[in-house]
């Protein structure tokens, strides 16, 4: 053998900006950007699908219900077409359809299974859609973890799936039976595909994620929509037509089978919010900053730290091409949009989650880079000790939302633990009622309704917007367009039970407050079930919005959620 051989340079891939003339480095490695074996670089499948799975999995099981829109605009239009009870919203009223079934028949596709094969226990439905939801969650950021993985190299992907897994925004809204949360898994997924060069295929899921899922999406989905057709425009454009003209055409026939008229919810939510002049504002309305404080809330240090990207891509592009800055630019457009609007919600962030975790990462593993030296090969002692540096940054992330996490299910969780309590009082018979007062927004939905109990009724505590009401079979079910629905969210005088002496079990939330609750009256009522609640007004911020160890429950403050029963006389 020629001792004075010198060692061969791997060779450079195809389209690569490289030069012969330049040294190769660390940095130019072929797996962190530009291909190579996946092999050697990127994660396999398995085991970030298994991560995911396991961790949706416990979402699906122990995640409370955030927000009444989700019960009475998904679950219980669901419940109606599984067991032809449930309650109906005006956005439901045949004169309105503003909501589309399509996207609820999706999730017929596990409730009706369920439904047939645990029969009765309705509750166990509940919990398989949520597996369900927690199974198309895990399948999309899989895609988008491996695609991250196999083109940036392992770490990134590893980051990525760590924060998807265990950040409390990821942890919650990845098994809500939201559009937003649909519009979430397209966004995952058609990023993943746009990674792994499918254009066409990214821009189809896209069209899903807007159609079958949220209309107001199109915003957060339109990067990756416009680089697709970029790179392969005869390809992404064909995919994206032919899916859409599929889509709405299946849209409109069953919204058809459903009001029984020739209608689109999809324009109908569109033509409402945008060209007819949605009154959001009568839904309540938030400052400019409640997105950052949200952000921060759910996200930790993980939201500072995806803000950053954009800040910090000139000193790290050269690990990264425009694909990632593609990815990563919905969640800036989406966030500065959203910011905008007067009505605010949790959950309108939701499409963004999964990129607020990949741009974290993508900071995280890049800190390094801020203190190497521009012309030095050397690796100075700070570049060292930021590379140390990096697993413990992500180790407090994750501590800090495990703590956000455990603080929610601990102290919200009680509405859903109560009702599920109610099967075990079956011998007040059939035809008993269920009253719920000021506690109607935290209802659970129908599928924690023993069937012994024949309704549920609202009853005045002073709140004056208009409520659901059961869908009504005599008026047409599904097709009704009942007069007491109006979209100014003007109370109706039916909402409320008149007479309360009609009720056989009653829903409270008593906390510390200087007035009585119908609970009191002890002759009346009997406590038969009671959880602790946290009491969000006395207990300090910083105690209540993450769990503290020796302080969580000492420092916050709780109320009795309750299930009384009427005293028989």
């Amino acid at each position: 053998m020629d001792l004075t051989t010198t060692r061969q340079r791997r060779p450079l891939i195809p389209g690569s900006s490289s030069s012969s003339s330049k040294p190769y480095s660390k940095t130019d490695k072929p797996s962190r950007s530009n291909g190579g074996d996946a092999e050697d670089r990127g994660l396999g499948w398995f085991l970030p699908f298994i991560a995911l799975c396991y961790l949706r999995y416990m979402s699906a099981t122990s995640n409370i219900v955030h927000d009444c829109d989700e019960v009475f605009n998904y679950w219980e239009p669901l419940h109606y077409l599984l067991y032809k009870s449930g309650f109906q919203t005006w956005e439901y009223s045949s004169n309105f359809a503003l909501r589309s079934y399509l996207y609820i028949l999706f999730h017929e596709l596990a409730g009706r299974p369920a439904a047939w094969w645990f029969g009765d226990d309705k509750v166990r439905v509940f919990y398989a859609v949520r597996l369900f939801l927690g199974l198309v969650s895990a399948v999309s950021d899989t895609v988008l973890v491996v695609a991250l993985s196999r083109k940036y190299g392992k770490r990134l992907g590893t980051y990525a799936v760590a924060m998807l897994c265990l950040t409390s925004g990821c942890f919650f809204a990845s098994t809500s039976f939201l559009p937003s949360s649909f519009s979430m898994y397209a966004i995952s997924l058609s990023s993943g595909l746009l990674l792994f060069e499918k254009y066409a295929m990214a821009v189809a899921v896209s069209v899903v994620g807007v159609i079958l899922g949220w209309p107001f999406s199109i915003l957060a989905f339109l990067p990756v929509v416009i680089y697709s057709l970029v790179k392969r425009f005869k390809q992404a454009f064909i995919s994206g037509a032919v899916t859409s003209i599929l889509l709405l055409g299946v849209s409109v026939l069953v919204d058809y089978y459903y009001y029984k008229r020739w209608t689109s919810s999809v324009l109908n939510l569109l033509i409402y919010n945008v060209l007819g002049g949605g009154e959001s504002h009568l839904y309540g309305t938030e400052g400019p900053l409640f997105y950052i404080r949200n952000g921060f809330n759910n996200f930790n240090l993980c939201f500072v730290l995806a803000l950053l990207f954009i800040a910090l891509f000139p000193v790290i592009r050269r690990k990264y091409d425009r694909g990632l800055l593609v990815v990563i630019s919905p969640m800036y457009i989406w966030l500065a949009f959203m910011s905008l609007q007067p009505h605010k919600e949790e959950r309108f962030l939701y499409p963004i989650y999964p990129l607020i975790c990949v741009s974290a990462s993508a900071v995280i593993e890049n800190i390094p880079e801020l203190f190497r030296e521009k012309y030095s090969s050397r690796e100075s002692l700070l570049v060292t000790i930021t590379k140390y540096l990096r697993p413990v940054i992500l180790g407090l992330i994750l501590c800090a939302s495990h703590a956000r996490t455990f603080s929610l299910i601990n102290g919200y969780s009680a509405p859903l633990e109560v009702y599920k309590l109610l099967e075990h009082h079956d011998d007040a018979g059939p035809g008993s009622v269920l009253c719920v007062g000021s506690e109607w927004h935290r209802y659970p939905s129908s599928f924690f309704v023993p069937d012994y109990i024949s309704e549920v009724r609202w009853i005045d505590d002073g709140f004056r917007g208009l409520l659901p009401f059961p869908f009504n079979n005599t008026l047409g079910g599904t097709a009704a367009s009942p007069p007491y629905f109006n979209n100014k969210n003007q109370a109706s005088d039916e909402q409320f039970l008149k007479n309360i002496e009609s009720c056989t079990f009653l829903i409270e939330l008593q906390l510390s407050r200087p007035y009585a609750y119908r609970g009191s009256d002890l002759s009346t009522w009997e406590a038969i079930a009671v959880l602790p609640y946290l009491d969000r007004e006395l207990s300090p911020a910083k105690y209540r919005s993450f769990f503290i160890p020796y302080k969580w429950q000492e420092k916050n403050v709780f109320g009795k959620y309750v299930i009384l029963r009427r005293v028989p006389k």
